[in-house]
């Protein structure tokens, strides 16, 4: 199971862990310093023996590419502030659905509704009602 942490957060903890084996910490101790196996500690040592410190570098995570970027997400969210009255629908709720075909229009990008709640969790939308 992957730890829990960005891939510099992980990056960074391996190479501290190597950092403190070069200061002459035991495996065991080092493992505990770092939150980490027995095991996982071992591995980086023999990596960073046979392929160098880089190897302990963070590697693009593969996967589809994301259909819109960071800064389009947060275009987004200010299309949204504006309300759906200003997008013709008939009160000013927003509904997955709407978000949707806000998207398609501004953007040229399909998502289906059921997706554009991971959308709008990672441009940082909060479900609190704004006061006004």
């Amino acid at each position: 199971m992957r730890p829990i942490g960005s891939p510099k957060a992980l990056e960074r903890r391996r190479q501290r862990a190597i950092a403190l084996l070069d200061r002459g910490l035991s495996l065991k101790e080092v493992a505990r310093r770092v939150g980490a196996s027995f095991s996982a500690v071992f591995r980086w040592q023999q990596t960073v023996l046979q392929d160098g410190p880089a190897a302990l570098k963070a590697k693009p995570v593969p996967g589809r590419p994301r259909k819109l970027q960071d800064h389009e997400c947060q275009q987004l969210l200010k299309l949204l502030m504006e309300g759906a009255l200003t997008y013709g629908f008939p009160n000013d709720l927003w509904t997955l659905k709407r978000i949707s075909a806000v998207i398609r229009k501004e953007f040229g990008v399909v998502y289906h509704p059921n997706h554009v709640w991971r959308l709008l969790r990672r441009a940082g939308w909060s479900c609190q009602v704004p006061e006004r």
